[in-house]
């Protein structure tokens, strides 16, 4: 690219907020112009804003230290500055669907970590390695919404990472899973700052996440829908039974995962899952993508992993590390998989769809 686009972050203060302005630092296709966040920050320098609140392992970027801090509900200050904004804000549901779709009908595309419009069938719910063609929905999007040039894109909820690319990986090698059970085992930065307490934390398992089990079960539907004539329709014949717990471990969604193939009689054997794995590229990778792993998918032959301290960064967070392939008595197989919830699962997913969008030419 000869020139970087203009983006910008709504909830700049928050965790993900912060670690979109760690990981966009550098980005050869992206230069932060813009921070929003609440009504409390507005005026301030980005560093009295988050002061005594960062919460990243890097100091605050030189260049974004002294960058005003805007309300992330007034548009008009964005028209003109950016072409694009990763929305992270911490708003109730309405107000979020509003504020993107204000963005976007100002001309801005929207690049959403939030969960509110992942259930509607014209706006794509993202994985790039399994649903890039979701983008096509966008001018019915448009159409629909009113947008003439913006729009809005969904990443999907960070938990799914640690095991639905593996599965997309079986589907694409055509063999079709047609049940799971799931449960997932999620890292505390997961619920933010300051997120849960730690009298809670501490030698303790929490076996409950407000809202994750209907997001675990139903949004998998929509990732490996098909676009109909009304937007993306969900896939129908895949069934998901989830359990989602909060655990003592700070990054790092964990999923152990059983498995039911639609076939079988043709059902695969554990030497070619695992070589589908290991083998397994998809268009990010053809692309060659700054944020793509260039192996989204590693085999783990140790029995004892992955584990969140010693694999959660494999790809530079973006890749997913799977283990313990083996029969499963009531379905066919079981296997435990791994991603990095802050990364692969939050700002460095979204940065990922939008290299997407700017190498599919929306941006």
């Amino acid at each position: 690219m000869t020139s970087q686009i203009s983006v910008g972050i709504l909830g700049a203060t928050g965790v993900v907020g912060q670690n979109y302005i760690k990981l966009l630092q550098n980005h050869p296709y992206f230069k932060i112009n813009y921070l929003a966040a609440s009504p409390n920050s507005k005026g301030k320098t980005f560093k009295e804003a988050v002061s005594g609140r960062w919460q990243m392992d890097t100091e605050i970027p030189s260049d974004l230290e002294n960058i005003i801090t805007e309300d992330a509900s007034d548009i008009n200050q964005a028209v003109g500055k950016v072409d694009l904004v990763f929305c992270c804000v911490e708003l109730e549901k309405s107000a979020i669907i509003n504020l993107e779709k204000a963005y976007a009908k100002a001309g801005i595309v929207v690049v959403s970590n939030n969960s509110a419009l992942r259930s509607d069938p014209l706006v794509p719910m993202l994985i790039p390695e399994i649903n890039s063609h979701h983008l096509g929905v966008i001018p019915l999007q448009q159409k629909e919404f009113g947008f003439e040039k913006g729009f809005i894109v969904v990443k999907s909820n960070c938990s799914l990472q640690s095991y639905m690319t593996p599965i997309f990986a079986l589907n694409y090698a055509g063999f079709e899973v047609s049940k799971i059970i799931v449960t997932t085992l999620q890292a505390v930065s997961g619920a933010g700052y300051p997120g849960v307490s730690s009298l809670d934390m501490i030698d303790n398992l929490i076996p409950f996440i407000s809202g994750e089990e209907e997001k675990t079960e139903n949004e998998p539907l929509k990732i490996l829908g098909k676009i109909g004539p009304f937007g993306i329709e969900n896939k129908l014949d895949l069934k998901i039974s989830a359990t989602c717990t909060r655990v003592p471990v700070v990054d790092g969604h964990t999923a152990t995962v059983s498995v039911q193939f639609n076939d079988q009689r043709t059902k695969p054997s554990k030497e070619e899952i695992k070589a589908i794995w290991e083998n397994f590229k998809a268009l990010p990778q053809e692309l060659n993508l700054p944020f793509a792993p260039l192996k989204p998918l590693h085999y783990l032959q140790e029995e004892n992993r992955p584990q969140p301290r010693k694999d959660r960064n494999l790809g530079k967070g973006m890749a997913v590390s799977i283990g313990r392939l083996r029969d499963c008595n009531i379905l066919d197989y079981k296997f435990v998989g791994l991603s990095h919830n802050t990364i692969r699962g939050a700002a460095g997913g979204g940065i990922l769809i939008a290299e997407l969008l700017v190498t599919k030419k929306l941006l």
